[in-house]
């Protein structure tokens, strides 16, 4: 009995680990590619693009595909969740820094990018919702000005490695 149970507390400890390995990547490595997850975002709002497309065109037919709406729905949904997980697991757990308030600049750099993640998290989830291809095209937008806050005028081409002393 007692052997069970251990046996069933490592299964669970093996299972969370699993998890935990998916996400980039809390230990910290100090390995980021910033401008890679930018051209991710930008990838998984054309996926959702086209799923939307391919979403409508197939409503419209007259013999419905039911799997492939199906399958263009979860595509969509999928990429929508992807594009998320960057914004909240790599933005904003990770790379944007909080700002003292009395450091008027940072801080008022700090705000708009959060509020730039935020308004992208909440396109996303209505990308989720509707067909409605304005959520790409605002997606779209709000990227953009996020990578220009963000980079500045100058994009950086390779990845930052950084040291952490924690």
């Amino acid at each position: 009995m007692k052997a069970l149970r251990n046996l069933a507390v490592i299964g669970m400890i093996v299972m969370v680990s699993a998890l935990v390995v998916r996400a980039h990547c809390e230990i910290p490595c100090g390995i980021y590619d910033d401008p890679l997850r930018i051209n991710l975002m930008k990838e998984h709002i054309t996926t959702i693009e086209k799923s939307i497309n391919q979403i409508v065109e197939l409503g419209k037919a007259q013999d419905k595909n039911y799997n492939q709406l199906v399958r263009w729905i979860s595509n969509k949904d999928t990429h929508a969740e992807e594009f998320m997980h960057i914004v909240t697991q790599y933005f904003m757990t990770q790379r944007i820094k909080p700002a003292d308030e009395s450091e008027k600049e940072a801080y008022k750099k700090y705000v708009k990018e959060v509020t730039l993640l935020h308004q992208m998290l909440v396109y996303a989830m209505k990308a989720k919702q509707t067909t409605d291809l304005e959520n790409c095209t605002k997606l779209r937008e709000l990227l953009d000005q996020f990578s220009e806050s963000y980079f500045g005028q100058t994009k950086q081409a390779t990845p930052v490695v950084e040291e952490h002393t924690h």
